[in-house]
């Protein structure tokens, strides 16, 4: 507790600066090729090459831990104390870079691969390079992302430590251990500055006298929710990470204690993120309903505390963490050894946040259908027999506005706009409801169909008046009748939109394409995008993206790589990663983290898991 007070007692003045740092941390997620050199190397700016381990120093980590002695805890108390960064300024700065590292590599192993190509060629192959060759896609130029550094602060390395510097360790550890130690040193560093700005949350605004008149017992609640569980949990997260890491300068693991907290006290998390909609409702109308309450809101954010930061950034944070805390995983499952002790701590650690993370989406999820849900149903009405639309099982795919086809196809017809109607679709995960507009925003229900039975065709380009115009099928519509609908849409997009929704894929509608693929067109987030429609899928930056389909009008159908969740998003959101190693080295890696448990590493799992809970 000591540690923790001496370090949130004031304002930190020392940053530390990423500039030069992360890349080495982050280039397995960025797709590092083995043997490609890195942006830091252990030593003094020499690369591993050029200073092997000695020949009779000890090389692998059990060795090394034997001959390095305990860091003293009052070193880690100064390195907590100098993170001055808070949290959302931390996680912004760690994606930038991450985009930063990407395109560098790119760019660079791009070059070095047009450089050994021309280096290779001979005379008889000039002769033969007389036929054109089509050039390769030139990549657009993107604006240089601005780091939220100042050039004289920085983030603190593992290996820039004082005691990291004078121990000789460098000259022990192979470089890939090294990206190891810093993959883990970050996961506790980031704790700590999330751990800063809860505590600024609590301590700033929950606890703000004049904030607590102000608000209803109730509005606090549904405002603060379960956030002092959330910082009690964070702060005994990181205190075992900070006695994990004074044992010995170089880090045995931390992904064991990652799982023991996802398995046994991170529930704390799932109940603060379902409390999301009614939070984010809440804060909307406190700001439009109470002139007090947005007034002082406005004043504590000046506060230089805040670093000019809005409230609201301090809400989102528990979020946040347990995202990103699950990438930190993947990032050092990436570096461990394969069939390792610390791979198997890995895998348990993610498995156990996955779970975590999908509960606290399920969560959001369920109190927004439920109320969207029933908004729906208010507004229908049924010129057919009536569908019950609200159901615990059911909820909202996509909804929109097409136009039906209608007529003789007749050139007459083609050339006047009675051709089409208007209509409109509500698609949930197992219905499709087919509605006009009325006045009132109401809607008046003409047909419906399980989902499972329809069916859609793109129609051949017949000229502009049938331009993006599709075919569905029902094959059982309300009547127990087939039925046949010519639909228009706005743009190629959007019919490729719908034509997605309303009847995927059988075959791969619950396989993920990354799982099986060895290449495949991939981006990178440079923008984040919060999704539109439910179709959509909200981007986060530094996120990698399996292309898998794409329109002419600039939106992509992608599979994101962390996480297996598709959607729709527009293209300028991102940018492509050209380089084919690079997107095969991403997928290797992406498999590794999300291969199929080993049955005995398993039962091995369920009993640490029991041990655990039995000591508590």
């Amino acid at each position: 507790m000591e540690l923790l007070a001496a370090a949130f007692s004031a304002a930190c003045a020392v940053d530390h600066d990423s500039s030069t740092s992360e890349s080495d941390t982050r280039d397995s997620a960025a797709g590092h090729l083995p043997g490609s050199e890195s942006s830091s190397t252990p030593g003094n700016g020499t690369t591993p090459e050029e200073c092997p381990a000695l020949t009779d120093s000890p090389t692998t980590l059990t060795e090394a831990l034997q001959m390095i002695h305990p860091i003293p805890a009052d070193s880690w108390r100064n390195l907590i104390e100098q993170i001055g960064l808070l949290y959302q300024e931390y996680r912004d700065k760690s994606t930038l870079q991450e985009i930063e590292t990407r395109r560098q590599q790119d760019a660079e192993i791009q070059s070095n691969s047009d450089g050994s190509q021309a280096g290779e060629d001979t005379p008889e192959e000039e002769e033969e390079e007389e036929e054109e060759v089509p050039s390769p896609p030139e990549r657009r130029t993107l604006p240089q992302i601005c780091l939220l550094s100042n050039p004289h602060s920085r983030f603190n390395l593992w290996q820039d430590l004082p005691e990291i510097q004078s121990s000789g360790v460098l000259d022990i550890l192979q470089p890939e251990e090294i990206k190891l130690q810093e993959a883990m040193f970050e996961l506790v560093t980031s704790e700590a500055s999330y751990y800063k700005s809860l505590n600024l949350l609590v301590s700033h605004f929950m606890e703000n006298e004049r904030l607590q008149k102000i608000l209803h017992p109730s509005e606090a609640h549904i405002l603060f929710s379960n956030v002092l569980d959330v910082m009690a949990v964070s702060e005994r997260f990181l205190l075992e990470l900070e006695h994990r890491m004074e044992e010995n300068i170089v880090i045995s693991d931390v992904c064991d204690i990652v799982y023991r907290y996802a398995a046994d006290h991170f529930s704390v998390y799932i109940t603060y993120v379902s409390n999301q909609t009614y939070q984010e409702r809440t804060y909307k109308q406190l700001l439009q309903e109470k002139a007090a309450f947005r007034e002082l809101i406005a004043q504590l954010e000046l506060d230089p505390k805040c670093k000019g930061l809005p409230f609201s950034s301090f809400l989102i944070l528990p979020f946040q963490r347990i995202t990103r805390l699950k990438l930190l995983v993947q990032n050092i499952l990436k570096r461990v050894e394969e069939r390792s002790e610390r791979e198997g701590t890995a895998l348990d650690a993610h498995k156990e946040l996955e779970m975590v993370v999908k509960a606290c989406n399920e969560g959001v999820r369920k109190m927004s259908r439920t109320e969207q849900m029933i908004s729906i149903q208010k507004k229908m009405e049924f010129k057919i027999k009536s569908v019950p639309i609200i159901s615990h099982s059911r909820w909202l795919l996509k909804q929109g506005e097409l136009q039906q086809m209608s007529g003789p196809k007749t050139s007459r017809t083609l050339r006047t706009k009675k051709l089409f109607r208007e209509i409109y679709l509500f698609l949930f995960n197992d219905l499709l409801v087919i509605c006009r507009q009325i006045p009132g925003d109401k809607y008046q229900v003409f047909d419906s169909a399980p989902r499972g039975l329809l069916r859609v065709e793109e129609l051949e380009d017949q000229g502009q008046t049938l331009a993006n115009v599709f075919i569905l099928r029902l094959l059982e519509n309300a009547d127990d009748r087939e039925a046949t609908y010519m639909l228009k849409a706005s743009s190629q997009s959007e019919m490729k939109r719908w034509m997605t929704s309303l009847a995927p894929n059988r075959r791969t509608k619950f396989v993920s394409f990354t799982s099986r693929l060895l290449d495949c067109p991939q981006v990178q987030c440079v923008h984040p995008y919060v999704a539109q429609q439910p179709d959509e899928l909200t981007l986060e930056l530094a996120d990698i993206l399996n292309i898998l389909e794409k329109t002419e009008d600039g939106w992509i159908f992608g599979e994101r790589l962390h996480d297996q969740e598709r959607g729709w998003f527009p293209s300028s959101m991102t940018e492509e990663i050209l380089n084919p190693k690079i997107r095969s080295q991403n997928l290797k890696e992406c498999f590794r983290v999300h291969k199929m448990e080993d049955p005995q590493r398993s039962q091995n799992k369920d009993r640490r898991k029991l041990g655990s809970r039995n000591r508590q």
